[in-house]
Parts: C-alpha cells; sequence; structure tokens
C-alpha cells in the first residue's frame, strides 16, 4: 500500500486531519528566532505535538469539536511557543544572559506573555527566567524581583519567598542577570486600580549556576566540595552538620504513594560515584518539574533521614530531603545535538505537505537533541514515525496504531505487555506503571496514540521498547473511547458497515439501526444494521447503557420478561456508533476468546 494511503487506512479521517492542521501551521512560517534552549524555531511543528494538542481539545469538548475550535487552540499554542520579542528586549536580555550553553526548554514551560494573555498561572506550570530587578516593596520589608523571560516581551513581579531573602543583598546571588527556574507559583491578578499581576511567592525555585563563570565557579568550590555523600553516611553527627552537596542527577523517578502522598526519587551521584537518593513529598514533587538528567544539583542543607521503602517501613539507608532550610542550585547539562535523517516511509507518507519546506538537503535531516545516553529525543520530530522506523537509542517516541493484544508482564500488576501494529508492522511494548494499572479500558482493535516510548537494544540484540507512566512526555490516549469522536465531524468519516471487513486496523464509526439485542450481566450481543450489511457486534460498561439507556440497576431490577420486553422495544433505533475489530483478541496474550463477536462497539449515542 501507497504511505500516503496508509496513513489513512489505520487513522481515517483523524490522521488526515492532523496532516491537515500540521500543513496548516507550516504554512503560517516561523519567526526565525533562536532561543537560547530550543535552536531556530522549526516551519513544521512536531508531528506527536500536533497530535497531542487535537486529542487535549478532544478531551476539553468532550461533547464534540470543530475544525475551527482545534485549529484556533492549535494556532494559539504554537504561537505562544515561537512568540518573537521586541527588538528593545531582546537585546536587553541577550547582554543579561550567557547563551553560551544551550539547554533544552522544559516540558511545562510557559511564557510571561502568555501568564498576562490568559491571566492565569498553573501551580504544575514552569517559568524559566532571568532576573531583571530587585527592589523591596515600598513601605515594606518585603523583596520583589521583576523577571524577564527570552520569549516575551513583557515582565512580572514576583513576591520573593523569605526562605530566599539570604540570597538577597550586595554579596548575594539573587541579582540582576540571574537565571532562575521556578513552580509551584500562583497569581495575583490586577485588581480594579491596583496595577499588574503578580506572582505569589513561591518555596519551588531554583537557582541556576555556570562553572565557566568565576563567581558561580568560586561558590561551588567554597561551598559544595567539603562533602561527600560516603563521609556524610560515616558521620555519626551528621544531624548536627550542616551538609551541602554537589552531584549529577542520574535518574527522576515516581514511587509508590506513602499513605496518599505523592513521592519522587532524584537519584543523584557524586565524584566520588556514590549515589544518595533525594526524596520530595507531596506538594514537593512539582519541584522536579525543574530538574533534568544529567543536570549538575547543589544542595545547601537538605534535611538527612531514614529512606521509607514500598512497605511504608523506615529502612537503615539514608536519604535527602528538601527541608525548610534547604537551597537548591543547579548547573544545567548543555544539549547535545544529532542530525536526524528522514524515512523514505516519512518522507514519501507526506506527499505534496513537504513543499512547505525547502528543496535543499536540508529537507532530509533535522536536529534533534541526544539525551547523556546518546539517545535521540525525537518529542520534536516533525514527522510522524512508524513501527519499522524503531532502533536503538530512540527517547520520545510516538507511535499511532491498533492494539493487538494485552497481557500482564509480572506478577505484581506494575507492568504490561501490549502489541501494537500500524501500517509497517507489529511492535511488543512494554508499560511499566508505579501502581495498579491506570489507563481504563484498553481492549484488543482499539485504536489508541502513544508517546513518550524509549527504544533500546537488548544483550540478546533484540530490539526493547517501553513506556513509563507519569514522565515527562509520556501520553496514552484511546481513541476508540473519546467521547468527543462521535460528535466531531472533522475527526471521522461516516462508513457504510459493508466497508467494515475491508478496514480492519481502524476504528469506524457508523450510523445504525438496533436489531436484536441479547443481555447477560450488561455485556451485549446485537445485531446493528445500515442499509449496506448487518453486523453481530458486542459492548459492555458505559455503551452497553447508552444502548439500554437506563442505569444498570434499573434494568436488574425489572422481571425477567420485562427485560425481554424492554429490549424489544429499543429495536430500530437509530444510533451513532464506534466499532473495532477484536479478531486478534487474545486472552493474557494466550489462546483467542472465540466466545464474543469479531466487532466491539467502543462508543454509542442515541440520534435525536
Amino acid at each position: 500500500m501507497d504511505p500516503a494511503a496508509a496513513a489513512s487506512a489505520d487513522g481515517g479521517a483523524f490522521l488526515e486531519f492532523v496532516d491537515y492542521a500540521v500543513s496548516m501551521l507550516s504554512s503560517s512560517g516561523g519567526d526565525g528566532y533562536e532561543s537560547p534552549g530550543d535552536g531556530p524555531a522549526p516551519a513544521r511543528p512536531p508531528w506527536g505535538w500536533v497530535v497531542a494538542q487535537v486529542l487535549k481539545s478532544c478531551c476539553a469538548y468532550s461533547s464534540g469539536v470543530t475544525a475551527a475550535i482545534i485549529l484556533s487552540d492549535l494556532f494559539q499554542s504554537w504561537t505562544e511557543q515561537h512568540k518573537s520579542l521586541t527588538s528593545k528586549r531582546k537585546v536587553e536580555l541577550t547582554k543579561l544572559i550567557n547563551t553560551r550553553n544551550k539547554r533544552r526548554r522544559l516540558p511545562n514551560t510557559v511564557t510571561i506573555d502568555s501568564i498576562h494573555e490568559k491571566n492565569f498561572l498553573s501551580p504544575m506550570s514552569v517559568l524559566e527566567a532571568v532576573v531583571i530587578d530587585v527592589f523591596v516593596l515600598p513601605g515594606t520589608n518585603i523583596y520583589m524581583l521583576t523577571l524577564g523571560d527570552m520569549w516575551s516581551a513583557s515582565t512580572i513581579d514576583l513576591y520573593l519567598h523569605r526562605r530566599y531573602y539570604d540570597c538577597i543583598g550586595q554579596y548575594g546571588i539573587l541579582k540582576k542577570g540571574r537565571e532562575v527556574m521556578l513552580t509551584g507559583c500562583c497569581l495575583r491578578t490586577a485588581m480594579e486600580g491596583s496595577g499588574h499581576a503578580r506572582i505569589l511567592p513561591t518555596e519551588y525555585m531554583v537557582i541556576l549556576l555556570d562553572e565557566d563563570q568565576d563567581e558561580d565557579a568560586m561558590l561551588l568550590a567554597a561551598q559544595f566540595c567539603t562533602y561527600s555523600f560516603s563521609s556524610m553516611i560515616l558521620d555519626e553527627s551528621r544531624n548536627d552538620v550542616p551538609y551541602s552537596f554537589y552531584a549529577r542527577i542520574e535518574k527522576i523517578e515516581s514511587l509508590e504513594p506513602f499513605r496518599c502522598t505523592e513521592r519522587k526519587q532524584i537519584v543523584l551521584v557524586d565524584n566520588d560515584d556514590a549515589k544518595m537518593n533525594f526524596i520530595l513529598w507531596g506538594e514537593q514533587v512539582l519541584l522536579a518539574n525543574l530538574f533534568s538528567v544529567g543536570s549538575m544539583l547543589a544542595l545547601d542543607r537538605p534535611f538527612i533521614a531514614n529512606f521509607v521503602d514500598s512497605n511504608h517501613e523506615e529502612s537503615q539507608e539514608l536519604c535527602l530531603e528538601y527541608g525548610s532550610a534547604t537551597q537548591v542550585y543547579m548547573v544545567p547539562i548543555a544539549q547535545q545535538e544529532e542530525q536526524v535523517p528522514f524515512t523514505p516511509t516519512q518522507m514519501k507518507s507526506q506527499g505534496p505537505r513537504l513543499s512547505c519546506l525547502p528543496t535543499d538537503n536540508v529537507a532530509s535531516q533535522v536536529t534533534l537533541p541526544r539525551d547523556l545516553h546518546g539517545s535521540v529525543d525525537f518529542s520534536k520530530y516533525p514527522f510522524r514515525v512508524y513501527v519499522s522506523d524503531l532502533h536503538d537509542k530512540m527517547v520520545g517516541v510516538c507511535l499511532f496504531g491498533t492494539i493487538t493484544s494485552v497481557c500482564k508482564a509480572s506478577t505484581s500488576g506494575t507492568a504490561f505487555y501490549l502489541e501494537l501494529v500500524d501500517t509497517t508492522r507489529v511492535v511488543l511494548i512494554k508499560l511499566i506503571f508505579i501502581g495498579p494499572w491506570s489507563l481504563g479500558r484498553v481492549g484488543v482493535g482499539h485504536m489508541v496514540y502513544i508517546s513518550g516510548l524509549a527504544c533500546t537494544m537488548s544483550s540478546t540484540n533484540i530490539l526493547e521498547v517501553s513506556w513509563r507512566e507519569k514522565e515527562p512526555g509520556s501520553l496514552f490516549v484511546n481513541l476508540s473511547l473519546l467521547p468527543a469522536l462521535l460528535n466531531s465531524s472533522c475527526l471521522h468519516n461516516l462508513a457504510p458497515l459493508s466497508d467494515l471487513p475491508r478496514l480492519t486496523n481502524r476504528t469506524h464509526v457508523c450510523r445504525v439501526r438496533l436489531g436484536h439485542i441479547d443481555c447477560n450481566s450488561l455485556k451485549l450481543h446485537l445485531t446493528i444494521a445500515d442499509d449496506s450489511a448487518k453486523v453481530f457486534a458486542w459492548c459492555v460498561g458505559q455503551t452497553a447503557i447508552e444502548f439500554l439507556q437506563i442505569s444498570p440497576d434499573e434494568y436488574l431490577e425489572l422481571p425477567e420478561d420485562e427485560r425481554a420486553m424492554y429490549l424489544y422495544t429499543l429495536q430500530n433505533e437509530s444510533f451513532m456508533v464506534a466499532i473495532a475489530n477484536t479478531s486478534k483478541r487474545v486472552d493474557g496474550c494466550g489462546a483467542s476468546d472465540e466466545a464474543l463477536p469479531v466487532w466491539e462497539i467502543t462508543r454509542a449515542q442515541k440520534c435525536e
């Protein structure tokens, strides 16, 4: 099958709309501004980013969404990411910030301009800013910071939290030109006659250092090179010592909640290759949004505690925690990049839409960042990645395809294997959860989008693909169960039932009439029909309730003869349905379950 046709075959109108949205954004052009962390603004948006934004709109408008709404949301998000500076502001910030070392813009970063435009700031958001001014609020002893960023023409004032007051003053490190990262912020909106919006105090700020700057190098040498993790462990009087450590971030991962309290673990490695865990509790996990693997963390006066294990018991193992006196500094890792060529499949699948790119050799490759392990980050790759494109040392990969099997990978129930097929081949993906399965109902034949995949080569030279829950960039969306699917004409094409056997690797949307219905504990077996064919299908859960039009309790309370009569009265009623092929359905990666029909109705809505 031709790749351009294949892209439509497995995703239908949804992928066609994504390609249309990509072409619209591409034709709108970029501003060409080169930011210190992102490189030149690309003329073409990342394919996975567009898919995620479309799905975000679908979830926000669950009753249905129009093409105009989606495109409006996309243009707004794309503009916010690539908004140019006024010449005056750009020159001013360029003088303040050392831009010799590129670093990546963090996933949750928002711009100061967008804060003012929306008059809103989520505590989950990240600000990557530079201090423009430090001043005292007139008539008080409250310190304020005026912050700017490299993507905005405006500035914003921050009420500085008192835990950072020691960093202010003639010899303090918080001064004009200092780069900082903040999260956990709330906005004090501008009231009538009270001036501008300001950011309320936050405890979650990281001060950035540069080892190549004399002032920062002296601070690191004087304050953070005295102690090691090993010396702290051996010191019996450690609770009386104000320790400071300098270590590399090796891993950032979520831990099992402790009595409903969320936890995150940052694995640190010092210059002696000794490891120590830095544990964040509850709201403190927001701080992890500011960290990146490979960066150097300078921890001043961390709280030293005994690690609480998965059994909720204190162990003899020591760990570090974010105490009331703790200060966090970071030397961000410089971004490494690699030129990645486009594959023939990707080039052909885009068809004439590639005309938005230059015609020279730049159009055949793209520059992508590499992590510490040499893996290339595909989260900003401009084209769709197919299963046949997967290879060793890929991270941030997104795939779109149809599920062919799901089963447990461990007795603990925190790991599962999912088999996914697209128009090129099949891949086995290991899903790793913090706790139990959290993705809702996922079945064979369902059409899904999954991002944040990592590809590595095993010791036996087998490609292993994995996905971790709640990791940056991790997203799993089951399109077959999306409530907005049936009411969003831009995301589907109505298909006759006679088309079902011809295109099996996709979710169809059809307008049908109900025929015979058999109900066994709210698992429905039913016949549906249109003018082209009849199909025997099944459904469960909310979809079954949509057909029954009464609650499960109301149905079960009916006498048996009245149940049969009630089901009979539903015949010939018209419904819009989403229907998926489950012919490859297996139970626990074992034998096929022959008890159910081939076709599953995943969503249903009565036609008025």
